[in-house]
């Protein structure tokens, strides 16, 4: 059987692979459009509601990740139990709803809840897609369509702080949330007009307590999905607190604030190469071969830049271009990994498929949070806390890697 045959969800509705792939990075944006297009309005939200601790309004994007991580708890059983098209339109319906509530909100506390919320309902999406991705494919081969939805995916990071500034320029931080709401409503319709459901109701696993309970026990006895959730925990950390400090370090550290999402652009599009690169080695290198030798790089990366900084030894012109390199690579890096670390850890758990992809997401997600927000709180007016965490999240998942296997 082809690799197109294994895409067809039915033999009455044949998505085409390309559309495939392309309504499944629509899905997977709603994360990174819901987090980058915030960043131009940190600022104003700051001014407007938390004066007294600018620093606050990092828990805006930190809110709707720990939602996201509590949301994905329940997405894949449902999804498991109701099917994949039903689950991720139910995602989309929290999302729309918790975005009119953030629409209308007047303090920081209503609006970090109503992100919170938000982020329970982008879980579906995010997990389901990933899901309906295991449904189809499997391996390397996996691997590859997911790359493949990544470098399209990382277009939204490149694009959302540009089209967030203009929304802010056109009203005001709260016309963000109408881009949010009118993006869900896309996705949804997408979803639904287009693809058939890959998950027939003769597989589906009913929500019950023993059979979930069952289910949990496999994916949490299993080393192979242990470990590869670790290094994805490690990897969603560096890259979050990188994320959650971004509009500080250029607008406060390097006075970049006025072309920040131009910078921020160049930085995404230039870290998409990662994903590139990915598509076209992992058959020939392998999963664990190519997010291993990320890690190493990054590490490198990070130990030396971060030195040669706390040493005065790089020259006043040159700090940024080292900052934006070094906060390039955080990013290539992540195009390198996630997608092969998803396929890794998903590898043997087709049949249990949204279960395991509830937990590696759940777990990895809450503990990311735990380890950015202290992160962007401690922002001091340099890069050397983000710096410090991503060297020490980037050293110990590659000594994790080594004990992965392909």
């Amino acid at each position: 059987m082809t690799d197109i045959a294994h895409a067809i969800a039915t033999p009455k509705r044949r998505l085409p692979l390309p559309e495939f792939i392309a309504m499944l990075a629509f899905l997977f944006a709603t994360i990174a459009f819901s987090m980058d297009a915030m960043l131009p309005a940190l600022p104003k939200i700051a001014a407007d509601l938390t004066p007294d601790n600018v620093n606050r309004a990092q828990l805006i994007l930190t809110s709707f990740v720990a939602g996201m991580g509590l949301g994905t708890l329940f997405a894949g059983p449902l999804s498991d139990a109701l099917g994949r098209k039903r689950t991720i339109t139910l995602g989309f319906g929290i999302y729309i709803t918790a975005t009119i509530a953030a629409l209308y909100s007047n303090s920081l506390e209503t609006l970090l809840i109503a992100r919170f919320i938000q982020g329970i309902g982008a879980s579906g999406p995010r997990i389901v897609g990933l899901a309906l991705v295991r449904d189809l494919y499997q391996g390397r081969e996996m691997a590859r369509i997911t790359s493949f939805v990544m470098m399209i995916f990382i277009t939204v990071p490149a694009i959302a702080p540009s089209i967030g500034a203009g929304i802010i320029g056109m009203s005001n931080w709260h016309g963000v949330f109408v881009a949010f709401i009118i993006f869900g409503l896309i996705g949804a319709s997408w979803l639904n007009i287009r693809q058939a459901e890959t998950l027939p109701p003769k597989d589906r696993r009913p929500l019950r307590a023993t059979t979930l309970l069952a289910a949990a026990t496999e994916v949490l006895s299993n080393r192979q999905v242990m470990l590869t959730t670790l290094v994805l925990t490690l990897g969603f950390g560096q890259m979050f607190a990188l994320l959650s400090s971004a509009q500080q370090l250029f607008g406060e550290t390097y006075n970049k604030g006025e072309n920040f999402h131009l910078w921020f652009a160049a930085m995404a599009l230039l870290s998409g190469s990662g994903t590139i690169l990915n598509i076209k080695f992992v058959i020939r290198f392998g999963m664990r071969r190519i997010a291993k030798w990320a890690y190493i790089m990054q590490t490198i990366v990070s130990g030396t830049i971060m030195v040669l900084m706390l040493t005065d030894m790089i020259p006043p012109a040159l700090q940024f271009p080292a900052f934006f390199f070094w906060a390039t690579s955080v990013f290539f890096m992540a195009g390198v990994t996630f997608g092969n670390l998803n396929a890794l850890a998903l590898q043997h758990m087709g049949h249990i498929a949204g279960m395991a992809a509830s937990i590696i997401a759940a777990i990895s997600t809450l503990a990311a949070v735990v380890i950015a927000a202290p992160v962007g709180l401690l922002y001091n007016g340099t890069a050397i806390p983000a710096m410090t965490a991503t060297l020490i999240c980037s050293s110990m998942a590659w000594f994790l890697m080594l004990k992965l296997a392909d």
